[in-house]
């Protein structure tokens, strides 16, 4: 009966105006009580399977009409066009497509090893990211009170007076640094218009017997001096570079560590602050939790600021002994070589070279490796 049914409705055709409009049919009454009655009694799942389709699926389960259709108790306009009457509206079971009469399945996969282990890094990097804002927003604050003048903190005047100090000693330092620097440059100019100038006396004492002595030991002195400044060079060479060591390792290391020990202080603070005024405000069961977790956290980030601090005295002691010693030896260095090379005592020039175990290279040689440098 209901392949009869299906069979009769799919033929029907519904003719179709100009303007998208159906035109009215004749109406079949035969064919509206049989549906009525699939809808309401459902058709005999012995006798046929009905697979009601999706859309944009295959046109089985569709049945083209232009009348209202009592469906279960509901009226369902069905218009010109083609389109779904959901037969489980009606209280109809969906088939597969053998025609079993089971309910499709809608499977859900369940989550494996893989699923749960990304959900826990996600969660771990959410956790990370929300204390990172709740910090970040607890010391701008605690920044911008100090700044206007409405929050205090925490000093340590002396410590902080040999932090300024160190600042500026390396400022002073990186001046001495840009000086030196420049004074190699400058021997170097020096060095190659002397070696050119003495060539060029050389060549002259050659081609000009009359003067052939003159430039004879003009070009021997030229050439003199040019040993000798390359001596000299060599010590202020390894004069900037001790310097350059103290001040862009050495003092920077300190420097790193300082601001560790700063930004340090001003978590210290702004938890401090922020348990200060939780201790002002009521005490409640939800307000007491919140106090001893602020307990915690300010304890954890006092112990951090106390430990940075230690490390940082530490640092400034043995940076002040540190560049004690390596200044000694390097302004013995310059004095000496400056003095013995504007005296044209070649002697004690190459003598403090020794004394300070300094090699120079021939000219064109190349960089030894680092191994040869230990």
């Amino acid at each position: 009966m209901t392949d009869g049914i299906l069979g009769k409705a799919a033929t029907m055709e519904i003719p179709i105006h100009g303007n998208g409009e159906a035109r009215q049919l004749p109406e079949d009454d035969g064919l509206e009580q049989d549906l009525q009655q699939v809808m309401v009694s459902g058709p005999n799942l012995n006798e046929t399977s009905i697979v009601s389709g999706g859309y944009g699926g295959s046109g089985d389960g569709l049945i083209p009409t232009g009348k209202s259709i009592s469906c279960a108790g509901r009226e369902a306009w069905v218009g010109p066009q083609r389109c779904l009457v959901y037969l489980r509206e009606a209280g109809v079971r969906e088939l597969d497509p053998l025609g079993s009469g089971r309910h499709p399945s809608h499977s859900t996969t369940p989550a494996g090893p893989g699923d749960e282990v990304a959900r826990g890094i996600a969660g771990e990097k959410f956790d990370i990211v929300k204390k990172w804002g709740i910090n970040t927003y607890k010391c701008t604050k605690q920044l911008l009170s100090e700044r206007f003048g409405r929050g205090s903190r925490t000093v340590d005047l002396e410590l902080e007076l040999q932090i300024e100090l160190l600042r500026e000693t390396k400022r002073k330092y990186e001046s001495v640094l840009q000086l030196g620097r420049a004074l190699t440059a400058h021997l170097y100019s020096l060095l190659q218009t002397q070696h050119a100038l003495g060539d060029a006396f050389a060549d002259l004492s050659q081609k000009s017997p009359e003067l052939q002595e003159e430039f004879g030991y003009n070009a021997e002195t030229q050439k003199l001096l040019c040993k000798n400044g390359e001596t000299l060079l060599g010590a202020v060479n390894f004069f900037v570079s001790s310097i350059n060591t103290l001040v862009t390792k050495t003092m920077e290391d300190t420097l790193m560590t300082v601001k560790q020990y700063e930004a340090a202080r001003l978590e210290y603070d702004a938890y401090r602050t922020d348990l200060e005024e939780l201790s002002l405000g009521p005490r409640d069961a939800g307000t007491r939790g919140r106090l001893e977790s602020a307990q915690a956290t300010f304890q954890a980030h006092r112990d951090k600021y106390e430990k940075l601090r230690g490390d940082v005295a530490i640092k400034l002691k043995f940076l002040e002994e540190n560049k004690i010693k390596v200044m000694h030896k390097q302004l013995l260095l310059f004095h000496n070589a400056v003095s013995a090379y504007f005296a044209g005592n070649q002697k004690q020039l190459e003598q403090t070279l020794q004394q300070f175990n300094i090699k120079l290279r021939p000219p064109g040689a190349e960089k030894p490796s680092w191994l040869e440098e230990q």
